[in-house]
């Protein structure tokens, strides 16, 4: 079936249970924006003027109630929509040949990618080729002719493919990228990011990474063993993906400690696996100059996120010590959770349906998923936690969900007095952390014939706030991004604001800015004065 044909019917399967009724929030002015902030003043949260309520406010059972749900559902099949567009179909048809004819040609050149001990085939892991949907964004490759295609790859970042073991001997694929021209002396802060699981390879979070590189963050991004371009399983059958979640953990913090190596300090599960692949490793993080170890950051989605969770965590309060080998401590300063942080025991975790069900079901779900296992972890480091108004299979809530149950984590951490921030968007899925075409998500495309994916809603929320979050936690004094990063986290009348924060689940936040001051809200729409 041919690719158009297979996006109009997911299109019209989605929309065909969906009403579209205008409930949407009204728009916003600031009292005073977050531009108008003097960079040596307090952050001050700025106030929705105008900001439509009613959504909130509605009484359930009534019309009004069901209204608002039915047009807030209706915004998971607005990127469907928009990639029916032919000349997104063109683009993701053109990337998809690049992608699959690089990876034909990598099995070419060295065998060993398809030898029966790494478990690799044509399908495993999923989304190996990078073919049709696992090209995820296909406006954000070197071929694209977009504002984030040749232009940034040529003028903006240094991307440099990397391939290094893991623990258990497995080769992990990765990037890193550095944005372009710095000098061999200027020290840079650092993000690894860590995918989801199952059909999420690196391309699906390059929306977030080239916004990171153009803020001036050097990152790591790699596919956990299961994943995209890496093995399926080690020499010894140990697996990957859904069936190990542990790789989402162990595998994030061998990840750190490739990022983190250097010539004088070599990476160390490839001087320990050495030899058992004949494909060329890469040593150390081939940018190690330009790396400032004192500031590393951390993000995942989905499985990524429960890595975040623990990764963090290790060194925390009665919780495991750091297993990485190139650092004797935990060296993470900061995190971000795409959908989402889950909590020691197993709390938190996306559900893979909203249907008002309770809250248990997430602990259920993540035990089931992790086989019952975490490993001790606790609120150690500032953290940012995004969620989903939908799942994984997104339906219509027929009654009011808990509005509370997006802020488990945050009870934690505020219990342990470290900065936390919770934010639910409108209408966004599971899938608006992993920019997957076809998959039901808010809109992140709306004009591919401008040359790039750009604007929509879900997704320039998103990347507002990580970058943010982490120029809040890891920019030092002079840098791009310092002054403004607390007014930024505050302006809640701006355009990535209260107007897109969900009226089904609270957003909410309790941190000090850079001059000690609280910037607590315990609901953003609802006012933080």
């Amino acid at each position: 079936m041919r690719l158009a044909g297979i996006l109009k019917i997911t299109v019209t399967i989605v929309l065909a249970i969906t009403v579209l009724i205008a409930c949407r929030s009204g728009s916003s002015t600031s009292q005073r924006s977050a531009a108008d902030a003097d960079s040596s003043s307090v952050a001050t949260a700025t106030v929705p003027q105008n900001l439509d309520r009613s959504c909130d406010l509605a009484q359930y059972p009534s019309v009004q109630w069901t209204q608002c749900e039915l047009a807030n559902f209706a915004k998971t099949a607005e990127a469907p929509a928009e990639q029916l567009n032919p000349a997104f179909v063109q683009r993701l048809t053109e990337q998809s040949l690049l992608n699959t004819q690089d990876w034909l040609t990598r099995g070419v050149s060295d065998p060993s990618w398809l030898s029966p001990q790494a478990g690799n085939t044509a399908v495993l892991p999923l989304c190996t080729s990078g073919g049709v949907q696992c090209a995820a964004d296909p406006f954000r490759y070197p071929a694209a002719a977009g504002a984030n295609g040749a232009p940034f790859y040529t003028d903006e970042a240094e991307v440099m493919p990397v391939v290094f073991y893991d623990r258990d001997c497995a080769r992990l694929s990765g990037q890193v990228w550095m944005p372009r021209g710095v000098s061999d002396i200027t020290k840079l802060p650092n993000i690894v990011i860590t995918n989801g699981s199952v059909q999420a390879p690196q391309a699906a979070y390059w929306f977030v990474v080239q916004p990171l590189v153009r803020a001036g963050y050097m990152v790591l991004t790699f596919d956990p063993r299961g994943q995209g371009r890496s093995d399926q399983q080690s020499p010894n059958l140990q697996q990957g993906s859904n069936a190990n979640l542990a790789v989402f953990w162990e595998g994030q913090v061998d990840a750190i400690d490739f990022f983190r190596s250097s010539p004088a300090k070599p990476y160390p599960h490839n001087v320990a696996c050495k030899g058992t692949y004949p494909t060329t490793m890469t040593d150390f993080n081939p940018f190690w100059n330009n790396q400032d170890p004192k500031r590393l950051g951390i993000a995942g989605h989905s499985a990524g996120a429960i890595g975040v969770s623990v990764v963090q965590g290790y060194g925390a309060q009665g919780a495991e010590p750091w297993p990485g080998q190139i650092d004797t401590e935990n060296p993470v300063k900061v995190a971000v959770a795409w959908d989402s942080f889950v909590t020691p025991e197993g709390e938190g975790l996306a559900p893979l349906t909203n249907i008002g069900a309770p809250d248990p079901l997430n602990a259920v779900l993540s035990s089931a998923l992790t086989g019952g296992e975490l490993p001790a972890f606790g609120p150690r480091v500032p953290s940012l936690s995004f969620s989903a108004d939908y799942g994984f299979a997104p339906l219509a809530y027929t009654s009011p969900p808990n509005p509370d149950s997006h802020n488990l984590a945050m009870l934690l951490w505020q219990e342990a007095g470290i900065p936390f921030y919770s934010l639910t968007f409108q209408g966004t899925t599971h899938f608006d952390y992993s920019l997957i075409p076809t998959f039901p998500s808010t809109s992140w495309c709306p004009d591919p014939e401008s040359g790039a994916c750009e604007e929509g809603w879900g997704a320039p929320a998103i990347v507002y706030y990580s970058v943010a979050w982490f120029d809040r936690w890891l920019k030092l004094a002079g840098e791009a991004g310092y002054d403004d990063a607390d007014q930024r986290l505050v302006d809640d009348a701006g355009s990535q604001g209260a107007i897109k924060m969900s009226f089904r689940y609270i957003s909410a936040r309790d941190y000090s800015d850079r001059f000690g001051n609280s910037q607590r809200c315990d609901d953003i729409r609802a006012g933080c004065l």
